[in-house]
């Protein structure tokens, strides 16, 4: 959606000058709004009867200033590989603020997850259990409740989604590591990505904390948390109506409240959000270098899907802007906005009405502040730009230098080896 009012009048009156000094393409990340939403997203959860914990979901914006930012704030770091522990542990997350949720995952992860302070170990299947190096004295599954519930368009119906545990192999995935010698238990799910309707997420949280009382009661375990996933949305397009945060605080609280009341004490609440911390306080700021008219008008920029992949991958909407000008006063155009891959789904908008735009008019595409640098990567050999932190005092800091030709060429050099039969 268009950027906020805070965060565009923090960058707007710099940007033509940012730009200048920088160069484009590069991505953008507002320092102050997400430390607000940081600090705000913790407030609302503060009246829990039991403890709450946010854990910052790396892929979304592997970065290590954003993740000092995080870590500034309290949060964790939700990890899926071996790279972003070691972001993590760098920015100086250890042990129980580290939640490693892979799938698909070797021993040699594993050993990395256990290793250097140790992290959560979050597991997406049961045959998990025999590629531990160690038996864990915490331990929780991912846990898939296939029909029972519906997904979304991004992360998939759970019948047909390869992650988790199923509702028939989840006591006796707990079942395993009891016996094993673990003590203490943790449950995690995680159904939807990008989801506006809170009450989606209520209902999850309901549904966890009726699968803890089911297999406490069966197993004789108690669960020291629910981690409730990510997936919290943020509304791209403008027509689009907010997450009510508020009202799912609320009444995730309420629940929490009378859940201690009838059994007498309930687990932490735990989250691992990313793309609502940080997806609307980036933009990729872009430069108009062609403009072409066959059958329809493209205005071609300096950037392409590389840079941004979401709109090709999914077709998803990310707001446009042209720095300077406005539909309400300036003529406009319908146009394609298009990169220089050689596909054709490496678009940023389809006949989108915008400003007349000019050779040099900078393009400001919104909402990129999360799986937007993140996803990028090196077909047709384009490389990733640049990533800068419009810091909470004005300043402008380079956090990531823009790829070069010798980033690209340097798998090439390596030591010849060969395998002869």
């Amino acid at each position: 959606m268009p950027m906020s009012k805070a965060f565009g009048d923090r960058l707007l009156p710099k940007l033509s000058e940012i730009a200048e000094h920088f160069g484009t393409p590069f991505h953008i990340y507002d320092e102050s709004g997400i430390r607000e939403t940081a600090t705000s997203l913790k407030a609302l959860f503060s009246e829990l009867p039991s403890g709450f914990q946010e854990f910052f979901a790396v892929k979304a914006l592997p970065n290590p200033r954003i993740m000092e930012i995080m870590r500034d704030t309290g949060f964790g770091f939700d990890c899926s590989s071996v790279p972003e522990l070691i972001l993590s542990r760098g920015v100086g997350a250890r042990g129980e603020y580290i939640m490693f949720t892979s799938n698909n995952t070797t021993r040699e992860d594993f050993e990395a997850a256990v290793a250097d302070g140790g992290s959560i170990l979050n597991l997406d299947d049961i045959t998990l259990t025999e590629k531990l190096p160690v038996v864990p004295e915490l331990i929780s599954f991912r846990y898939n409740p296939g029909p029972q519930r519906t997904g979304n368009q991004i992360i998939g119906n759970p019948v047909e989604a390869k992650y988790g545990v199923s509702s028939d192999q989840i006591e006796e995935a707990y079942r395993i590591m009891r016996d094993k010698g673990t003590k203490r238990f943790g449950l995690h799910t995680m159904l939807v990505s990008n989801e506006l309707n809170y009450t989606y997420m209520v209902e999850t949280v309901q549904m966890l904390l009726s699968l803890v009382d089911s297999l406490s009661g069966s197993l004789g375990i108690n669960f020291e948390f629910i981690n409730m996933g990510g997936g919290l949305g943020i509304p791209y397009h403008p027509d689009e109506e907010p997450l009510n945060l508020l009202s799912m605080a609320a009444e995730i609280t309420a629940m929490f409240d009378n859940y201690k009341k009838t059994r007498g004490r309930v687990p932490d609440l735990y989250m691992e959000s990313g793309r609502y911390m940080t997806g609307p306080y980036g933009v990729l700021v872009t430069r108009a270098i062609n403009k072409k008219k066959i059958y329809r008008k493209y205005i071609g920029v300096d950037s392409c899907m590389s840079a941004l992949m979401r709109p090709g991958m999914y077709g998803a909407y990310h707001h446009i802007d042209v720095l300077g000008k406005s539909p309400q006063t300036h003529p406009t155009e319908v146009v394609d906005v298009v990169g220089s891959l050689c596909e054709n789904i490496d678009k940023f908008a389809i006949q989108r009405e915008l400003p007349k735009i000019d050779i040099g008019d900078l393009l400001i595409i919104q909402d990129t502040g999360a799986h937007g640098h993140a996803m990028g990567f090196n077909y047709n050999a384009r490389l990733r730009p640049q990533e800068l932190l419009l810091r909470a005092d004005g300043s402008v800091e380079l956090i990531r230098r823009a790829e070069t030709m010798s980033d690209y060429f340097a798998t090439l050099d390596f030591t010849p080896d060969k395998l002869n039969f």
